[in-house]
């Protein structure tokens, strides 16, 4: 291999090889047993078809097993542990690291590597490269595929194996923070998603879950009788340029804003000319909105000025507790849909919403109940912004330790 020595007692810097996949790995296609025969299947060998090929790294167990016997029935063979299995058809590109021997059905083009030559995980973490590989090579009539021998001939650029398992285990422990992260933050939305159920009363009046020190009857009231409601007002035509300017302290509030930051909004990408601004409704911050169009039934708060789109009603005046009203929002979002139609788009029009009824509770027990999930919601933003922050370090890396 290419190099040279450093002085003064260095490590040895060596160039990386340039190199066909085909050397340092073996390629092994997949295989179905020729019948449905029941012999061949409920077996103790796992068997991966390509949908089970997603987000996970490390995958063990298959939905299907087959036996023995349907092994020596089909072209499939038994993977080791440290495969990538690699989809070269029904979506290319996939990959994912066995754990423990399986095979797999025709769909995959798996790469065995060479333990004294490839690295599994160093070659997983080229999955980008791979999958854009395959795509370009593949061909078919009927369906899109790339062969074994295909694969074979990709070029790849690889240290030696000291080098691959030192990147593959950093990059491995970058994958498995953010994976750490993952679930934390799905453990919170579960959680989150039950206590939304929980914590607001029905026509009851008693919620199931509240703080100890509260017991008295929630009580139902029309959500007009405790805001004023309005809907907000677009400039026509909203393609005209003089609505806007970048120099305003006005942000413009649009439908396409509303998941962008999961209804809580603390910038937005356009804002509102002085012309715009006397065609909307403009509100300072804090207020809570309800979008009424395309993403239905979504509340929102506002922690900077906005004009208002006309697809948003704008709840002015309230009596009761922002945070506790946009968390019941939250929760009763679902159920909008009643008003809607089979095939149509939900028609939520201003009176529907002004004449809902809610139950409340006194003002110091919505207030404990908004920062309480408000806390929540928190956490669940603390690991998405890990998350963001790993992943953005591990495609920085990425991009400047491979070739």
């Amino acid at each position: 291999m290419p190099g040279h020595a450093g002085t003064g007692g260095r490590d040895v810097i060596f160039a990386w090889e340039q190199c066909k996949l085909g050397d340092v790995a073996e390629i092994v296609g997949g295989g179905t047993p020729s019948t449905k025969k029941s012999e061949y299947w409920n077996g103790n060998i796992n068997w991966f078809s390509p949908a089970e090929i997603g987000n996970q790294i490390f995958v063990s167990h298959s939905q299907k097993q087959i036996t023995e016997l349907g092994l020596m029935k089909s072209s499939a063979k038994i993977l080791p542990a440290g495969t990538i299995l690699f989809t070269s058809r029904a979506g290319i590109g996939n990959t994912a690291i066995l754990t423990r021997n399986a095979c797999t059905n025709q769909g995959f083009q798996s790469i065995v590597p060479y333990s004294n030559k490839l690295d599994s995980y160093f070659i997983y973490s080229e999955s980008a490269k791979l999958k854009r590989y395959g795509e370009t090579m593949g061909s078919g009539s009927t369906f899109t595929e790339v062969s074994g021998k295909q694969m074979k001939k990709m070029s790849l650029h690889i240290p030696n194996i000291n080098e691959q398992a030192k990147i593959g285990n950093m990059l491995k422990i970058l994958d498995q923070t953010i994976t750490l992260h993952e679930e934390k933050k799905r453990q919170l939305e579960r959680l989150k998603s039950a206590l939304l159920q929980k914590m607001f009363a029905d026509k009851s009046g008693y919620p199931v879950v509240r703080f100890k020190e509260f017991c008295d009857e929630w009580q139902g009231t029309k959500l007009r009788k405790i805001s004023k409601i309005v809907r907000g007002a677009s400039p026509r035509p909203i393609s005209d340029p003089k609505w806007f300017d970048n120099d305003s302290n006005v942000g413009w509030l649009r439908i396409s804003d509303v998941t962008s930051q999961d209804g809580r909004i603390h910038h937005l990408k356009q804002h509102i000319s002085k012309q715009g601004q006397a065609k909307t409704r403009v509100i300072s911050e804090p207020h809570l909105l309800l979008s009424i169009a395309a993403t239905v039934g979504k509340p929102l708060i506002n922690y900077v000025k906005i004009g208002v789109h006309d697809g948003f009603l704008i709840f002015i005046e309230p009596q009761f507790d922002l945070e506790f009203m946009f968390q019941w929002l939250e929760m009763f979002r679902p159920q909008w849909s009643k008003y809607g139609q089979p095939g149509s788009q939900i028609n939520l029009n201003s009176d529907l919403v002004k004449n809902q009824i809610i139950y409340l509770p006194s003002r110091e027990e919505q207030n404990q109940i908004g920062i309480f999930l408000n806390q929540i919601d928190s956490l669940i933003n603390l690991h998405q912004q890990k998350i963001n922050n790993i992943n953005s370090v591990k495609k920085s890396l990425l991009q400047k330790m491979f070739i």
